[in-house]
């Protein structure tokens, strides 16, 4: 039998009969790769499940009488193991109103494939948040700014993405919410208008932070300071 080599001969040695065949670390090499190739991943080929979990998100707007409704379903990947994940799959948005009727369920339709390709999905919900209403946005209850009906989808996204912890939450720590604190202390003990209100939403007279977008943004000792994230002019 003739054997046919590929590569070049670096070395050579005199095999004894009597001596036990070794196996090629090439075969040892395979049966790692066939290990790792257990875990399931997403892509684009990967059937759907019968059943999804997922949940529902209620939109309400000041630029319809209806609310939107955002489904996101989720397939569990390598369930029962240690590399059990969580991942959306597809979405859906549903309203009473079909005045932008096409343009949602073709945005769904987009979104769900990137879903299903797999890889780093999370750049979705700032290219949804970057996109503004030509007409103007509006601000939703607590003070926080929605450039567009758009950009609320993706504020929706978001925030399933950091339910099933594909996003981390980035909060602020314990000094810097005790700092805050202190800051919201002064200004309403300084300002005759700055009671807030019992839904908890912040002083009467604050500014848009221009990093989250919410209206918590005072103005204390002669540097602009956000309430909401720490954001601060004076660093």
């Amino acid at each position: 039998m003739s054997i046919h080599i590929e590569k070049k001969i670096v070395g050579y040695k005199v095999a004894d009969r009597d001596e036990p065949e070794t196996p090629a670390p090439v075969e040892k090499k395979a049966t790692q790769e066939q290990g790792e190739g257990n875990i399931v991943r997403m892509h684009e080929k990967l059937e759907r499940p019968e059943m999804l979990i997922g949940s529902t998100y209620k939109v309400k707007t000041p630029l319809s009488e209806h609310a939107l409704y955002v489904t996101i379903n989720d397939i569990v990947l390598n369930h029962g193991t240690e590399n059990e994940k969580r991942r959306p799959f597809e979405i859906f948005i549903n309203s009473k109103n079909m005045d932008h009727f096409q343009w949602i369920v073709a945005l769904t339709r987009i979104i769900s494939a990137v879903f299903r390709k797999g890889g780093d999905v999370t750049f979705l919900v700032e290219e949804l948040r970057s996109v503004f209403d030509p007409r103007g946005g509006y601000f939703k209850k607590g003070g926080k700014y929605m450039p567009s009906l758009v950009a609320e989808i993706g504020d929706a996204i978001e925030c399933h993405m950091r339910m099933i912890g594909l996003l981390k939450d980035d909060g602020l720590d314990e000094h810097q919410m005790k700092l805050l604190a202190e800051k919201r202390a002064q200004f309403e003990a300084a300002s005759s208008k700055g009671e807030s209100a019992d839904n908890g939403d912040f002083p009467e007279g604050s500014q848009l932070c221009n990093k989250c977008q919410t209206k918590a943004a005072i103005q204390m000792d002669g540097c602009l300071t956000c309430l909401n994230c720490g954001e601060s002019k004076c660093g």
